[in-house]
């Protein structure tokens, strides 16, 4: 929730209403994202050698880091005194975006992990992925839409206060100006109390409502090789190096027109005051859609699912850089882009326990990395938000974006166009080959699943004769 929400409206923020310099901002999010580059890895892997204890072993992760993500998450949006050095700004957002990232890495690589220790069967496994992602799909939809209906209508004052300065004398126009960027400051800092509080909450209900229950390949002990000999196993297993290849162009083409659709549809597209609600119906989509794709990969299989889903916001891509000013075309466009985004919200999500599982049966002496694989997979998912945010505001830097002007040149423009269509579109041509490629395929699951049974079926016969014993 917290995530997506600085994906939508992080950039716009630092840009339009911190005044930061383009440049300034990718270094930001790129410095926090290379941040993660090792904290990911890292936290992985002291959440496996951690101990089981009393209310489990991710489980107090979770709690632990909860307050410090809160925390962090409202000063965020704090915005400095315009006396501030530019220095000190980029510093400060610097900061707090990195121990952000820190806190959400003790959370997301836990979270995710607990798919592997809720019990059940394979099918039982997949279900529960498919409500999981649902709901953060759900969650996505309550930030992003609770975030953009608060600060969606003050970004659409301040660009109508940029058209009335050009018609009006200059010191009335700084002033009403000025007055609206105050509020659009204030709003954001009620956002962020909003969703940090929505954040805490559910929380809450996870610590006191999830149980882990360990499983033949899950056994939720303590990992005994080093962390050297863990990371060469799990990058030297092609199915999981190639799912992460897969997920990280698909997750790097989502979040490039994510992080621009806001600044897109204000500066290119003439539909300022209505970017919020066109990214309330994109995820409304989304979320409606999870259900359908989740019967699709049961009929027709993971690796036909994910390929036509990611392939369907290719034409909408397309269209959308060529309508302007038109509410109800774009109202279409991103009902397709929401359809397409559920596949990448559901699909890799839901083929990565196949890798965990087909590592585990042919490595049955490695057991406990569910969470340094997990790790891994939240590091490039967030890796390729901070790439998708650099490329973007490195684009507008070079192409003469300037914080504050109230209209741009062609170049500027036309940078916007080629970040919403044509860069993505080739990432997710180069993610849909990977996965067609993609080794595990239907048979496999079924002769996985067969083997996992057997080996489940050993260890009940073994404790039943000890306990005889």
């Amino acid at each position: 929730m917290t995530g997506n929400a600085l994906g939508f409206f992080l950039q716009i923020f630092l840009l339009d209403v911190v005044r930061l310099e383009p440049f300034h901002v990718s270094l930001i999010i790129f410095l926090g994202r290379a941040w993660d580059a090792v904290t990911d890895p890292a936290i992985g892997f002291l959440v496996s050698k951690s101990p089981r204890r009393k209310y489990g072993k991710l489980v107090p992760w979770i709690a632990c880091s909860m307050p410090f993500g809160v925390l962090c998450y409202c000063m965020m949006w704090f915005t400095l005194s315009d006396a501030t050095p530019a220095s000190l700004k980029f510093l400060w957002y610097l900061f707090m975006y990195s121990i952000f990232q820190t806190c959400m890495t003790c959370h997301h690589v836990p979270y995710s992990s607990l798919t592997m220790f809720l019990g059940g069967t394979q099918r039982d496994r997949d279900s529960a992925t498919a409500y999981r992602m649902g709901l953060e799909v759900f969650s996505t939809l309550l930030g992003s839409g609770i975030q953009g209906q608060i600060v969606g209508s003050y970004h659409a004052h301040m660009m109508n206060g940029c058209y009335v300065s050009k018609e009006t004398l200059p010191n009335a126009s700084t002033y009403s100006l000025t007055d609206s960027l105050e509020n659009t400051r204030r709003a954001y800092i009620f956002a962020s109390l909003v969703l940090g509080s929505i954040y805490c909450l559910s929380c809450l209900v996870l610590i006191f409502g999830v149980r882990e229950q360990p499983g033949p390949l899950s056994p939720l002990g303590k990992v005994e090789l080093p962390f050297a000999s863990c990371l060469r196993m799990i990058m030297g297993h092609k199915p999981y190096t190639q799912l992460l290849c897969g997920f990280l162009f698909a997750s790097l083409a989502f979040q490039i027109t994510q992080g621009i659709f806001a600044f897109f549809c204000t500066h290119a597209a003439g539909l300022s005051g209505k970017f919020q609600h066109l990214v309330l119906i994109m995820l409304v989509t989304a979320s409606l859609s999870i259900p359908f794709w989740q019967w699709f990969l049961g009929r027709f299989g993971k690796k036909t699912a994910v390929s036509l889903g990611l392939a369907l916001i290719i034409p909408a891509l397309v269209a959308i850089t060529q309508v302007t000013h038109n509410f109800l075309a774009f109202v279409f466009l991103v009902m397709m882009a929401g359809c397409s985004m559920a596949v990448l919200y559901l699909l890799p999500w839901s083929m990565l326990p196949d890798a965990v599982d087909d590592f585990m049966l042919r490595n049955p002496s490695c057991l406990n990395l569910e969470a340094l694989f997990y790790s891994f997979y939240v590091f490039f998912n967030k890796f390729a938000g901070g790439l998708a945010v650099g490329i973007s505001t490195l684009g507008l830097h070079f192409a003469g974006y300037h914080a504050g002007d109230c209209t741009h040149n062609r170049s500027v423009i036309l940078t916007l166009q080629l970040l919403m269509a044509p860069v993505p579109i080739s990432l997710l041509l180069i993610a849909i080959i990977v996965f067609c490629l993609h080794p595990i395929n239907e048979e496999r699951r079924k002769q996985m699943r067969m083997e996992m049974e057997a080996m489940g079926h050993r260890v009940q016969c073994g404790s039943q004769e000890q306990t005889q014993g």
